[in-house]
């Protein structure tokens, strides 16, 4: 029965196409009436995987060819969810790689191939964008089919998926071609304008090898939440069957790491229909779907029969860095949402460690403080923003790298960066780099020789606290043009100091709220983050100052009213320009002695000590 499955999943870096061919394949293979109204990139349904334009969770789905049934998988691009890439590999047996034909293998592409490898899937490769100026009309197409085989057999893949088959495609448009001589026919609107290709790889991936009579065997690849059903396992069935009503066995560890069973009956099996989840009566080995009934659940937990085993549980890479959370502390606490109390941020942490094993959970020596170990900024950044749009209160510090010891020397770990710039850009990009310990290990050209600015590739090994802030430094050096990546490589030995900001901040002496007068004079000492008329509490930061030591200033002073009429101009002030501060820009700019306050309605920033006497303002001085 199983000959009629195929479980594949579609990888590659960030903003390669992933999403968007996907939504082809499902509209191609008649998954939707021709009624249905359908949205662009179908599958990031959540709000803020639309807004950012990246997949954030691995999501399923699944089409018919004919009589043969095709789950997909869709993964994340970004480096930082690559937690979520590990753990769906071992629900499928085909990977097609995306790979962007004008920017080639980048540090992701890197990750999930070496993933898609160790479990020895077979791999289709497709090239994605040939219709991007710079590839039209070059040679970039089979450069970049060159550079993918080098990095099958730079990470060490087998003859036979080094013997992949290669798809052309146009992922937006919504066609591909198994023959690179079609392309400038396909670009010019002739020629078979579908997926039909693509269709042809993905029924020549291997059926799922699974025992239909041997006992039920389900390892929890991801776990879901219904409000009727309650937690539901996602996975795919290894072996046997599971039918409506059977008692099946959970495996899984306390928080000891000792292993537990735990006896339940499956009250409701689910199964993909398109994006749809509808309710089946048995699902067969191979397949994959998703099993309620278990009240107590984790992502590497295996469901089997009663006399069934545990299967090897998931495993992901170590986290890089962490982050600490705090109840929020600050005179504003319960005014504009709900204030966590620390049990509740507790539970909100662990909540969330659950359906991600990326993420891990540690204690701090302050009872209402606990640090969350993940791979980066953007993977805290998007949990922060999911809590806060639930109505939380909470504060944050600022993330640090995970140190560790081998043989007594100090290590930190590395990262690989590769940036795609304009060339004039490059030399400033370069010293900022070097200046946080970065080693340039290549430079080359990165653009075909009929596009106008001439870019360029850098590749810098450089200690993941040299990355750290940088990002908006990075923009405004490229103009918003210049493109980031990074994957990790390990740890090496400490790199030294490197200075996280050179600038020191400006804070308000008093509470009230900020006066055009007050801060006319503040400005001169720095860039304001604030407005006139927002209310302030002693120790909060308003702005940057322009020196490296902190400065303490009065933001609400009003201006004295007289009867005496001076000059005209006398009372008109102008501020030069508020710098609005984002979730992200805050974690970049913020310091080890300062705290971010979260809440529905703002992000502030301020210092971890408020009362301007019990705290130095010189940089030297600083935790």
């Amino acid at each position: 029965m199983s000959k009629n499955l195929r479980n594949i999943c579609i990888i590659a870096h960030v903003d390669h196409g992933k999403t968007t061919l996907v939504d082809f394949l499902l509209k191609q293979a008649g998954t939707f009436q021709a009624h249905e109204a359908t949205a662009d990139r179908m599958m990031d349904s959540d709000s803020q995987e639309r807004e950012r334009g990246i997949t954030i969770s691995a999501k399923n789905a699944s089409f018919l060819l004919g009589d043969v049934k095709v789950n997909i998988v869709d993964t994340p691009g970004h480096a930082d969810f690559g937690g979520e890439v590990e753990r769906i590999m071992d629900m499928v047996d085909g990977a097609v790689l995306l790979v962007d034909a004008v920017e080639g293998p980048l540090p992701q592409t890197r990750f999930v191939l070496q993933k898609a490898i160790d479990k020895n899937l077979k791999i289709a490769l497709c090239i994605n964008k040939v219709d991007r100026p710079e590839a039209v009309g070059s040679d970039m197409v089979s450069e970049c089919v060159d550079k993918a085989f080098d990095l099958f057999v730079e990470l060490g893949a087998s003859a036979e998926q080094c013997d992949f088959p290669i798809i052309y495609a146009c992922a937006r448009k919504g066609w591909c071609t198994a023959n690179v001589d079609d392309i400038p026919t396909l670009l010019e609107g002739g020629g078979e304008r579908t997926l039909r290709p693509l269709f042809d790889v993905i029924l020549g991936f291997p059926a799922p090898v699974a025992d239909a009579n041997a006992e039920a065997q389900l390892l929890v690849s991801n776990i879901a939440y219904s409000d009727y059903l309650g937690n539901l396992a996602l996975g795919r069935l290894a072996s046997g069957k599971a039918k409506k009503g059977q008692e099946l066995i959970r495996h899984g560890v306390d928080s000891d790491g000792k292993a537990v069973t735990q006896k339940f009956q499956i009250s409701r099996l689910l199964s993909y229909e398109g994006m749809k989840q509808v309710e089946v009566d048995e699902i067969i080995a191979g397949d994959i779907g998703l099993i309620a009934g278990c009240e107590v659940l984790e992502i590497g937990d295996t469901l089997s029969g009663i006399n069934g085993k545990a299967l090897k549980r998931i495993s992901v890479e170590e986290p890089t860095m962490r982050m600490i959370f705090s109840i929020n502390t600050t005179p504003n606490s319960g005014r504009e949402g709900k204030p966590l109390q620390s049990r509740d941020l507790r539970n909100r942490l662990f909540n969330e460690i659950r359906s991600n094993v990326a993420l891990r959970l540690e204690d701090t020596e302050q009872a209402d403080q606990y640090y969350l170990l993940g791979r980066g900024e953007l993977q805290f950044g998007i949990l922060i923003e999911k809590m806060r749009r639930e109505g939380s209160e909470f504060m944050i510090g600022r993330p640090n790298v995970l140190m560790k010891t081998e043989n007594g020397v100090k290590m930190e770990p590395y990262e690989k960066m590769t940036l795609d710039l304009p060339e004039t850009c490059s030399g400033e990009v370069t010293k900022m780099y070097q200046q946080r310990k970065g080693q340039l290990v290549s430079y080359e050209a990165a653009s075909a020789a009929n596009t106008e600015e001439q870019r360029v590739r850098l590749i810098f090994e450089i200690p993941t606290r040299g990355i750290l802030g940088t990002n908006s430094m990075f923009k405004t050096a490229t103009r918003g043009s210049g493109l980031i990546s990074s994957e990790s490589i390990g740890y090496k030995p400490h790199a030294g100091t490197i200075f996280h900001r050179q600038t020191g901040s400006l804070i308000a002496d008093r509470t009230g709220s900020t006066t055009e007068y007050a801060l006319a004079s503040v400005q001169e000492r720095g860039v304001l983050f604030i407005g006139e008329g927002v209310e302030v509490y002693e120790g909060m930061i308003i702005g940057e100052c322009a020196k490296d030591n902190d400065l303490n200033v009065n933001p609400v002073k009003p201006k004295k009213l007289t009867n005496m009429r001076t000059t005209g101009s006398d009372g008109i002030t102008n501020l030069y320009g508020i710098k609005n501060m984002s979730l992200e820009k805050c974690i970049e700019w913020i310091d080890d002695d300062e705290w971010i306050e979260v809440t529905p309605k703002s992000i502030r920033l301020r210092k971890k000590q408020l009362n301007a006497n019990f705290r130095s303002v010189r940089k030297a001085d600083r935790v």
